[in-house]
């Protein structure tokens, strides 16, 4: 009997330990979130004013100031005793609350992104700091007057003489080499990084501490390369006779300059239609304003407290940030009343409205976007309508004619706008993936096969200079720019549900959701209010019924040009933000 009441004593107390256990953990890590919080919160705002004082005023202490909170909070996650914490918590197994997981989860792979010695940490951040300084305040040159990338931009619009249009293109190739060296200096300095918490460089890293998979990735990306192959063939041919007969030459005398970007990325306004015409006279600001208020999302607050239009030593690129996870949300942009500014505007205020219909009981570590495609994908969606013909004849008050004649062209330039991004982000992408895979081959020889490959460019004859270099994102946004082909595809992913399941139409034609608040309602519940309390993939399913698939994107824009091509249809599976 004595033996039998020792041995109930003893699985009584195992039991009461073992089961204490997670609870203990579980109390344990609810104490250290809410310690972290309070001490991370005000320096994130602070150095979101700083970031945001540095990019409108162009001064370098505040691009010192900037800099130095950046150092402060990586400091605060590269803690090698917090990250052991960590660490243990989550290999244990024992944080059963959801919410305490995720948070978990988030706080794991920002602490294992910043295990870095302090010195290499401070050279990092400073170096960092010293290039975005150098893209804000670069102006190139056109025969020795400085010019701005809006001025370089109508130059390749409108001009017609070549070597104007040659002159314009080099001037927005200039930074590049004003910042090539350090960036490779970046470059090495990530990668060693990378390689001291053991992978295989800061590419992978980088992928993987986003919730990534590089296989999947490249998976996706070839199958996008076989899809859009002859679609895009057919399309740039079409546009390349127009582009050649606009400057008086042969289509085999194209070069980089005769696209109307500097990257060819955008699409050149060549058909009968030029969209500006109809936005010259109109307010952009006004118009995204009275949008977003139609379907329920109010940007007020945040164009209140926006930086709008161009002038001097102010960053000459568009971004969004959110301040503090509590509702100041802002954006940069340099507006001008043309359709591209109104898309960059409408794009913005997407990612605002993400930002800002966040739910306030969503824990602040989770306040945020599912991941960073995931924000991209609402600013595209938003993004499209600026050439939507049902969209711009309601925002516009256009009639009935004009919108006819808008139709006759825009879905050519849509399907030409997916085609040419698509391409674009391949090259982006695979350059990225080589660049970090080995930086010290010759980057500018490898960016110009990728041009030719992808984009059906021709490489200057004997330009060997790092026009690479010349795109921001490389520096200041490493290993992102796939998140933008990401968007694409559930931009159309979200498209198509709203239209079928939301809308409950029968087709998406003229669907331009002006004054439609079930949109916004939608949106709002299923997207931002959750923030990232799910997986990406996970929230993507709760809210369309399935994982992101690229089906949709394809079906929207790929099919039906030029080819019979369809979309094999598989999925993702478990496969401050600029402007694009």
């Amino acid at each position: 009997m004595k033996t039998l009441l020792i041995l109930i004593m003893m699985l009584t107390a195992g039991i009461f330990l073992f089961g204490c256990a997670p609870k203990a953990k579980q109390n344990d890590l609810e104490g250290f979130i809410a310690a972290h919080v309070k001490k991370v919160k005000p320096p994130a705002k602070q150095q979101s004013l700083a970031w945001w004082d540095a990019a409108t005023t162009g001064k370098s202490e505040d691009y010192e100031r900037a800099s130095s909170l950046t150092l402060k909070i990586r400091r605060i996650y590269s803690n090698p005793q917090e990250f052991a914490l960590l660490k243990d918590w989550k290999e244990s197994g024992q944080v059963k609350d959801a919410l305490s997981a995720r948070q978990l989860d988030v706080l794991y792979r920002s602490y294992l992104g910043n295990q870095i010695e302090p010195e290499m940490l401070k050279t990092i951040v400073d170096l960092s700091s010293e290039i975005e300084e150098n893209f804000s305040t670069f102006r190139g040159t056109i025969r020795g007057e400085k010019v701005t990338d809006n001025k370089i931009k109508e130059i390749l619009k409108s001009q017609t003489n070549s070597d104007e249009r040659k002159q314009a293109w080099l001037a927005g190739k200039q930074v590049g080499t004003a910042v090539a060296e350090d960036l490779i200096r970046l470059v090495k300095l990530r990668n060693q990084v990378a390689k001291n918490l053991g992978f295989e460089n800061y590419h992978t890293m980088s992928l993987t501490i986003g919730e990534q998979d590089v296989d999947e990735l490249d998976k996706i990306f070839a199958e996008l390369y076989e899809l859009t192959n002859e679609p895009f063939a057919v399309l740039k041919a079409e546009l390349d006779e127009k582009l050649a007969a606009n400057c008086g030459i042969e289509v085999s005398q194209l070069m980089p300059w005769h696209y109307h970007d500097p990257f060819f990325q955008e699409t050149p306004m060549v058909y009968d239609l030029d969209l500006d015409v109809y936005y010259k006279d109109k307010d952009v600001k006004e118009l995204a304003a009275g949008f977003y208020a139609g379907i329920g999302l109010d940007v007020q607050s945040v164009l209140a407290k926006s930086d709008l239009y161009e002038r001097e030593g102010k960053n000459p690129h568009a971004f969004c940030t959110d301040i503090d996870k509590e509702g100041d949300v802002r954006i940069l942009c340099n507006i001008k009343n043309n359709e591209s500014w109104m898309e960059t505007t409408l794009h913005e205020l997407g990612h605002a409205v993400y930002d800002k219909y966040h739910d306030p009981e969503v824990p602040y570590l989770l306040r945020e976007p599912a991941h960073a495609f995931t924000t991209e994908a609402i600013a595209m969606f938003f993004g499209r309508l600026s050439r939507n013909p049902a969209w711009m004849q309601q925002m516009l008050n256009l009639s009935d004619r004009q919108r006819q004649e808008i139709e006759k062209v825009s879905d050519k330039y849509m399907q030409l706008k997916q085609l040419i991004f698509a391409r674009w982000a391949m090259v982006m992408y695979q350059f990225e993936r080589q660049l970090y895979a080995n930086p010290n081959q010759d980057l500018n020889s490898l960016w110009w096969r990728l041009v030719e490959k992808y984009q059906l460019v021709r490489k200057p004859e004997g330009r060997n200079a790092p026009d690479w270099a010349a795109k921001i994102h490389f520096a200041v946004a490493p290993c992102y720019y796939h998140n933008y082909m990401l968007g694409e595809l559930l931009a159309s992913q979200l498209h198509n549900h709203i239209v079928y399941q939301i809308m409950l139409r029968d087709s998406d034609e003229n669907v331009g959701y002006v004054g439609h608040r079930n949109t916004g309602l939608f949106l709002t519940k299923e997207v931002f209010n959750v923030g990232a309390v799910y997986h990406w993939n996970e929230m993507i399913e709760r809210a369309t019924g399935e994982p992101l698939t690229p089906k949709y994107f394809v079906r929207q824009f790929v099919n039906d040009v030029g080819s019979s091509s369809t979309c094999v249809g598989s999925g993702l599976g478990n496969c401050y933000f600029l402007t694009i």
